[in-house]
């Protein structure tokens, strides 16, 4: 069911260029900086390793949200990788993306953060579950964002900039700690072999996961005021700002705790805490970063249920998770997506749902950033009020980082990639059940297909 494309009322687009890069960057630092070094130390025993690791996600984040910004500003609608794949490949490819978002892109993250989350409370209170913590709080943040959007603005913008705050005082203070490890960041004889080997690329797939979020406004164009401009400055302003609180942050992960101490654990922020300030203050600071995480669980709340509107208001199968009540808040959606975080919390281990989830969004990435340069030259007349920078070179890095990445998860992981795109084969199925001929783009304005 295809409808034409509207703008929405003034009163619906409220959202300023300061709340858009708040949701950047709430959805990008949550469970994958305070977890994933545990998973990188063991087989990358190098500070100067583990430092090129992060800053290469970082490069590679910004190269894509360089080229996600020149789509947003030509083809301003809420919706992100399913609005972008529908008009610069095919309706279908569109579909399965926004499928992808809906089923596991936001609500696997979501479930993440939540046992992350869970995981530090209990490091605070030994006495509260972790599972039923982590079910209270997506429950209490989705209840939030049933209030509206201006609630839920606020509400994130709040939880976010504390979060910032937070990272800063823990930098600050780690580099002052007392007793620092003898790690050394410069490199050292067999480092850059490390970067050049397997595990190397297998991390990448861990800090692409930390690195997720960086087109987390592009979900929510529609809601944005002057969205060809504000949304290209939100994505390329919050990665950039992330990139160097993410290297800083790990940095201080090396400087005040060993190697030894952080290899295999989730909870690493923690164990960095207990030696920057001691038993006590660890637990204080392990109680922070919940905080921080409750404003990463907020903003993919806010932002998943969007895609999944656009597809229902797209298509006639999923049109019931179309509907909204009278403050434009896709109820439908927000709670679909819940039953899908709880099933995920309550049945799925973290390392699993980390691997899975992040092969299919990586791959959705690759195909929109490649569709940015299909449709340079399919349609060189299409307006684009922001170009992106350093065309062609910055998207082919992220193209070829990305595949890179991709062939070693698929070589390591087969069994979480393969369900990755058994996702995507369900989702080619749906399209079908749903496909009428004669059907047009995902907002009945397709792009021209004539490549």
């Amino acid at each position: 069911m295809n409808s034409p494309e509207k703008s929405p009322p003034l009163a619906v687009r409220g959202i300023s260029p300061v709340t858009a890069t708040a949701i950047v960057i709430a959805n990008m630092v949550g469970t994958g900086i305070f977890t994933s070094l545990g998973f990188q130390v063991g087989p990358l025993p190098s500070g100067f390793a583990i430092l090129v690791l992060w800053a290469l996600g970082g490069i590679c984040a910004f190269c894509g949200a360089l080229a996600y910004g020149e789509l947003a500003a030509a083809m301003p609608r809420s919706g992100g990788e399913y609005h972008f794949l529908s008009k610069s490949f095919h309706p279908s490819v569109g579909f399965v993306s926004g499928w992808l978002s809906a089923t596991a892109g936001f609500a696997a993250p979501i479930a993440l953060a939540a046992m992350a989350l869970g995981k530090y409370l209990t490091g605070v209170f030994p006495q509260v579950s972790a599972v039923v913590a982590s079910l209270t709080v997506v429950w209490l943040v989705t209840l939030i964002h049933v209030g509206g959007i201006h609630v839920g603005a606020r509400f994130q913008n709040v939880a976010t900039w504390m979060k910032v705050l937070l990272i800063l005082v823990f930098i600050g203070a780690g580099f002052t700690a007392a007793d620092p490890q003898p790690v050394s960041f410069l490199p050292a004889p067999g480092d850059w072999k490390l970067i050049t080997s397997p595990p190397f690329a297998i991390s990448l797939v861990f800090v692409m996961y930390a690195y997720a979020g960086w087109n987390a406004a592009t979900y929510i164009v529609d809601e944005v005021r002057h969205p060809q401009r504000n949304v290209p400055l939100a994505i390329a302003l919050g990665t950039l700002i992330v990139s160097g609180l993410y290297v800083a942050l790990n940095a201080v992960f090396l400087h005040v705790a060993p190697m030894s101490e952080l290899a295999g654990k989730v909870d690493v922020a923690h164990a960095a805490a207990d030696h920057i300030f001691g038993r006590t203050g660890g637990r204080i600071m392990s109680g922070l970063i919940c905080i921080g995480l409750v404003s990463s669980i907020s903003a993919m709340t806010w932002v998943g249920p969007r895609v999944t509107m656009v597809l229902g208001q797209d298509h006639r199968i999923l049109a019931p998770l179309a509907a909204c009540d009278a403050r434009g808040v896709p109820v439908a959606a927000l709670f679909a997506q819940l039953c899908i975080v709880i099933t995920l919390i309550l049945t799925a281990s973290f390392e699993r749902v980390l691997t899975y989830v992040q092969f299919s969004i990586q791959l959705c990435s690759f195909l929109t950033v490649y569709g940015l340069i299909r449709l340079r030259r399919t349609c060189p007349d299409l307006p684009r009020p922001v170009r992106c920078w350093g065309y062609p070179v910055t998207p082919v890095i992220f193209l070829l980082i990305s595949a890179w990445m991709m062939a070693y998860q698929m070589k390591e992981h087969t069994r979480e990639s393969l369900a990755g795109l058994g996702t995507i084969l369900v989702g080619l199925l749906l399209w079908r059940l749903s496909h009428r001929g004669g059907e047009g783009g995902a907002d009945g304005k397709a792009v021209p297909q004539d490549a």
